[in-house]
This record gives C-alpha cells, sequence and structure tokens, in this order.
C-alpha cells in the first residue's frame, strides 16, 4: 500500500532545478538598407557614342553593366548630388564649363541608365506638386529666373524628394 501511494504522489523537484525561461524579446526585422546616393562620374567617351538601345542590347547579352534605375525619390536625391559635384547653371541644360541646370542633371542621369524615363517623369511630377505652393511655371523655367539661387533649387530638390518618399517612391 505504501508502495501504491508513492507511486500517486506527484513528484516534487527542488527550486533550484527547474528551468527557468527569460521572455525573448520580440526579433524585430532589420531596417533596410538605404542605398549611398552619389553623383556618378562623368560618363566616358564610348558610353556617350553608343546609343541606349545598344547598351540595353548588350547588357541584356550580359556585355555591358547597366546601372540599377533608381526610384523617383532617389533620383531626384541623386540630381542634387550631381549638382553639387558639377556645379548648378540657370538658362542651359549644359553649360560650356560643364554646369548643368536641375533638366540637365537629370538627362545626363537618365542617358547613363541611372533613371528610367518613367521614374524621371514621376520625379518632375513632384517637383511640379512641391513649386505648386508658389507658383504655376514649371520647374526649368523656375530654375533660369536671375534671381534663383542654388541653395532656392536645393530646397526644392529636397522637399521633393522627401514628398516622393512619402508616397512610397
Amino acid at each position: 500500500m505504501n508502495q501504491i501511494r508513492s507511486e500517486l504522489k506527484p513528484r516534487a523537484v527542488a527550486p533550484s532545478g527547474t528551468p527557468t525561461r527569460t521572455p525573448r524579446p520580440a526579433i524585430q526585422p532589420a531596417p533596410a538598407v538605404q542605398p549611398v546616393i552619389t553623383a556618378p562620374d562623368w560618363p566616358s567617351r564610348w558610353h556617350l557614342l553608343i546609343p541606349t538601345r545598344l547598351r540595353n542590347t548588350a547588357a541584356a547579352l550580359g556585355l555591358w553593366q547597366n546601372p540599377i534605375p533608381l526610384k523617383p525619390s532617389d533620383h531626384l536625391t541623386q540630381t542634387l548630388a550631381v549638382l553639387e559635384r558639377y556645379g548648378w547653371c540657370r538658362s542651359l541644360d549644359f553649360s560650356p564649363t560643364g554646369r548643368m541646370c536641375i533638366r540637365g542633371a537629370q538627362t545626363l542621369l537618365e542617358h547613363t541608365g541611372h533613371v528610367t524615363p518613367t521614374h524621371r517623369e514621376r520625379a518632375v511630377q513632384y517637383m511640379q506638386h512641391s513649386l505648386a505652393k508658389v507658383t504655376s511655371m514649371p520647374f526649368y523655367a523656375w530654375n533660369d529666373l536671375p534671381e534663383r539661387t542654388f541653395p532656392q533649387v536645393s530646397h526644392l530638390i529636397t522637399t521633393s524628394a522627401a514628398l516622393a518618399r512619402t508616397h512610397g517612391e
């Protein structure tokens, strides 16, 4: 009978022998790595002479490495980086000294494959939306006004890039 009662008793483990479980913190996904946006080097002579369609065909065959096109917010950030690196000007897309206006910087980035025409157009729409608070003129005409300064241009591009990011682009 004692043997049966000892079998019915629950087994107790000393408190020091119980495994302790610490609650695990919830695993947070790592934040997405943001690409470092820099101004590209001036394209080589071969790059300028080869038509875009031929470059794209060569890239499809693995003979050419095109850059990865950027979304509108990153394109605007890269446009600003190009203007800071090569210089900003008015009235000309490309000046004889290598400076560019906003449209010239965008043209350079599109020609070298850093942005698609669709994403460039979306970036222009964000610039026009940001500029609509001040004036109704196109951004390239606004850029060419005699009283325009580079800090104003920089502010427009930065504001437009932030607006594009809030919309997920």
